[in-house]
């Protein structure tokens, strides 16, 4: 299944679960250090519940995303965007435009690491910083959905790019990192991803919410997830959940903030 099919599927409820939260708009704000006269890109962007929070706060914002079906609900949403059709390894914008770029859950989406950086790289100022919001398959490995849906982890977790990966991938894009900043879920998190019901379990119990998650919707067995729903409810109810979600917790965080820059040779 392609990124542009999977996500016309998911587009149809996407926002009815998927929204910009809070707490992680402000810290992209942050990293992305907003300047006035500043232009800023949000690849796979989808309906845009990222780009349009952060253009609402005054910054000038193109959102692209290869969806077609995800970019007509990002355009009926707003008008102060500029929303194109594009990929990370093809943006169709000339050279040098952006003071920064963001994706946000998206690049175990993209289908090349160093195509993608190589063009997001073209796109960006010299002075221009890259801030990626993602996890890592190690932090994966910390999540308690690992219990009650391994095959479904599993694969998630594959598509994940280790930092081993990623940083290669960047270095030979001519990009290098220059911050990592740790996401714990919190519990007032308004944005329900894959591991947004790590402290709120009967999330996972509304279909809507699963739908809203590419895992659930692409990656998932049928049989798993209503196997995995039914033990998780039973071990909810008999008092056992709390003991095998505290067996999952580790120190690295659920996600990752990462900001890159552009490298020059010494």
């Amino acid at each position: 299944m392609t990124p542009e099919y999977k996500y016309d599927v998911i587009g149809r409820g996407y926002n009815k679960t998927r929204c910009a939260d809070p707490y992680l708009t402000s810290r992209l704000a942050h990293l992305l250090k907003p300047a006035t006269d500043a232009v800023y890109l949000d690849i796979g962007c989808g309906t845009g519940n990222y780009t349009i929070a952060l253009a609402s706060m005054g910054m000038k914002f193109y959102g692209a995303d290869p969806s077609e079906k995800m970019l007509q609900e990002a355009r009926s949403r707003s008008t102060k965007v500029s929303w194109i059709q594009g990929m990370a390894e093809l943006i169709p914008i000339s050279d040098g435009l952006f003071d920064g770029v963001m994706a946000t859950l998206t690049i175990h989406h993209w289908n090349n690491l160093q195509s993608a950086f190589t063009e997001i790289r073209r796109v960006m100022k010299d002075t221009g910083r890259l801030v990626l919001f993602t996890a890592t398959p190690e932090q994966m490995k910390g999540y308690w959905l690992n219990h009650y849906f391994p095959a479904m982890l599993e694969a998630s977790a594959i598509q994940m790019p280790s930092p081993e990966i990623l940083i290669k991938a960047a270095s030979e894009a001519g990009l290098k990192i220059t911050g990592c900043e740790p996401y714990f879920v919190l519990d007032e998190l308004e944005d329900l991803f894959l591991y947004s019901g790590k402290n709120r379990p009967g999330l996972y119990f509304e279909e809507a919410v699963r739908q809203g998650i590419s895992s659930f919707v692409a990656l998932a067995n049928a049989e798993e997830v209503e196997h995995g729903l039914l033990q998780l409810k039973s071990d909810i109810d008999n008092g056992s959940f709390e003991t095998i979600k505290n067996s999952y917790n580790n120190g690295l965080g659920d996600y990752l903030f990462i900001t890159l820059q552009k490298e020059w040779p010494q």
